[in-house]
């Protein structure tokens, strides 16, 4: 299953780094009091928000970047209007690195998201440390008990969590570790097959005080149009905007007629 290959491959990654430096990235990150852009206020803003993201490949498409001007990317993105960027950082299956993350972050001007399979609490801690203003948790690879740890370190470190989810049980779970972020992916994450209509099916399963972003299979306006009529407050879209010669139109096609 790619799941397991995605998370196995992250927790290699993380055992390679000493027990004593994910200690003091942790420390690190714990002593920071240099502010990072809000994602949640981000999240509050009227209408429908767009998070774009940078991203060179994927387990099931392959490379999708053969050039990959990150930065230029992300200031294409902040040009065009966009509201947030999430940046891969998985070096293996997506070609990302953490150091991608860190230069956006301290170009642009919109909050910053680290997506990535995270299994530690140092991969947290280095998120902050990088910049990032959020990060992604994966209920389907975490137990409860790890979920809302990682959920109350991050915002001890006043970092957003986006908790993602592809199931009604996994909002349950989700909740119950103190998720104020709900992500509904579309994309079934054991075999990488993607559905839109499963974040409007879900969306009324999540509570009213929960911000709700939808991820993956997002390609038109019309489809933007559904989830702003559902109830969204933001969608995620990676590869409809990376394989658009002109990423600047592509963000300005998907806004039409969804914001307040």
């Amino acid at each position: 299953m790619i799941l397991d290959q995605l998370v196995q491959a992250s927790q290699q990654r993380v055992q390679k780094v000493p027990v004593r430096e994910r200690v003091k990235r942790i420390q690190q990150a714990r002593k920071m009091t240099t502010p990072v852009l809000s994602f949640e206020a981000m999240l509050a803003q009227p209408g429908l928000q767009l998070i774009g993201e940078v991203k060179r490949a994927s387990p099931s498409k392959g490379l999708i970047a053969a050039e990959f001007d990150y930065l230029q990317i992300a200031q294409d993105y902040v040009a065009a209007g966009i509201d947030a960027i999430s940046v891969l950082t998985e070096p293996r299956y997506f070609k990302g690195q953490l150091s991608y993350l860190q230069a956006i972050a301290q170009t642009v001007s919109v909050p910053t998201l680290r997506k990535d399979f995270i299994v530690a609490a140092s991969q947290i801690a280095s998120a902050r440390i990088a910049g990032a203003s959020a990060v992604l948790l994966i209920v389907a690879i975490l137990t409860p008990v790890q979920l809302q740890a990682f959920i109350t370190l991050a915002h001890e470190l006043n970092l957003s969590a986006l908790v993602e989810v592809h199931t009604t049980a996994e909002i349950q779970l989700a909740v119950a570790a103190g998720a104020r972020i709900i992500g509904i992916n579309n994309r079934n994450l054991k075999d990488f097959s993607v559905n839109f209509a499963t974040s409007c099916q879900l969306r009324q399963a999540v509570p009213a005080e929960c911000y709700v972003v939808a991820e993956s299979g997002i390609q038109t306006a019309t489809q933007a149009q559904q989830l702003a009529a559902a109830g969204f407050d933001a969608m995620l879209v990676g590869e409809t905007l990376m394989r658009a010669p002109d990423k600047g139109q592509a963000v300005m096609q998907l806004r039409a007629g969804v914001r307040g």
